[in-house]
């Protein structure tokens, strides 16, 4: 039985955004040219490869670099798993550190410490090579800084979302039309 056993797929495909999803809250922090852009999401991407390709990972890690291998969900069960589109780079920033914890609190509730710690590893370290990926303001490359004080106050709220006590919200923490699991992990809320 694998690890990925223990989730619904909604809660899969979660785990499976958890990623990418703390990457783009850096991103919609501080959008960038389309230069910038293209190595923030080869930054997010390059992140993810590495933490499930490194020696000795743990069962998730596994499950999730088989995921990564295999056929992804269909256009119609992504539109079905997705929710809402943000209307706002701010609302895009709160959708993603929203939905990166709904990650964490599932793979902390339902796998073993060592899981979690690797997927809390892996979560920081995409939002923080996603921000050190492109210089924001300055011209054509000169001047700017390499992480400017929204993505840092994004990339705070991000450690603290990942590596603080996880606790769900009493509003409904998951993208519209998502099932909240119940405390226990199960989805059943009842």
């Amino acid at each position: 039985m694998s690890v990925k056993d223990e989730f619904s797929t909604q809660e899969w495909f979660q785990i499976m955004t958890g990623p990418g999803r703390a990457g783009a809250a850096v991103v919609a922090a501080s959008p960038s040219g389309l230069t910038g852009l293209l190595a923030e999401a080869q930054a997010i991407a390059a992140s993810i490869r590495e933490s499930v390709s490194q020696a000795g990972r743990t069962p998730l890690m596994e499950a999730m670099a088989a995921d990564l291998l295999g056929t992804g969900p269909s256009r119609e069960e992504l539109k079905d798993l997705q929710g809402d589109r943000a209307k706002t780079m701010q609302e895009a920033v709160e959708q993603n550190v929203q939905a990166v914890r709904q990650a964490v609190w599932l793979v902390s509730a339902k796998t073993t410490p060592e899981d979690a710690r690797a997927y809390q590893d892996m979560l920081m370290q995409v939002a923080e090579r996603t921000a050190q990926a492109a210089k924001e303001g300055g011209f054509l490359g000169i001047g700017g800084e390499q992480v400017n004080d929204k993505e840092r106050e994004v990339l705070a709220e991000l450690q603290d979302v990942i590596r603080g006590t996880v606790t769900m919200p009493a509003a409904d923490p998951t993208p519209s039309g998502l099932i909240n699991p119940s405390p226990d992990g199960s989805g059943d809320s009842h």
